[in-house]
């Protein structure tokens, strides 16, 4: 039996809930990124990575591209639907292409409630709203920039336990 873990990191609880139903379903050990220490890494024969992400980055990945476990999986959360979206260019930020080639990643899609969201967060989102979304005229718009105008300030929870059965699927055939 394979030793798996289920590394996460999180900040305003998305990513640790996928996190958590993907460690139950594979029996994995559940970490967060905040505590694991790159020596840990290596005990493992699987790591799946989860991370939220925040302008282009995928939080806390580092870990495991500077560390890098012996087979890896890595599931984003993110506000935009996973099916219309392109990753291409969030991947090549965050990946070396040979690393890219040896990974398998998937994109989930998470929530965000605007009142618990720190100033940063907070002042990135109006600048979201206010510098690109609001100059695109209404024609033009994607399905993603309606779906941002239309959940800006509210509280919206897309996370979908069903979602997580190809990454627990593919970990199995590790």
């Amino acid at each position: 039996m394979k030793k798996i873990a289920v590394i996460y990191s999180s900040k305003y609880g998305t990513t640790k809930k996928y996190a958590a139903w993907i460690s139950e379903e594979l029996g994995a050990d559940l970490l967060d990124r905040t505590v694991v220490k790159p020596t840990q890494i290596g005990s493992y024969d699987v790591v799946v990575f989860g991370g939220g992400l925040y302008a282009g980055g995928i939080s806390g990945v580092d870990l495991v591209t500077k560390h890098r476990p012996k087979k890896l999986i890595v599931f984003t959360v993110g506000l935009a639907d996973p099916a219309t979206t392109n990753y291409s260019n969030i991947l090549k930020k965050n990946f070396d292409p040979t690393l890219l080639n040896e990974i398998k990643v998937f994109h989930l899609r998470g929530g965000i409630d605007y009142k618990r969201l720190g100033l940063v967060h907070r002042v990135m989102m109006a600048m979201m709203k206010k510098l690109v979304i609001d100059r695109i005229p209404p024609d033009k718009r994607t399905d993603e920039n309606r779906a941002f105008l239309a959940t800006c300030g509210e509280k919206v929870d897309f996370t979908d336990r069903s979602a997580i059965a190809p990454i627990v699927e593919y970990a199995r055939t590790l």
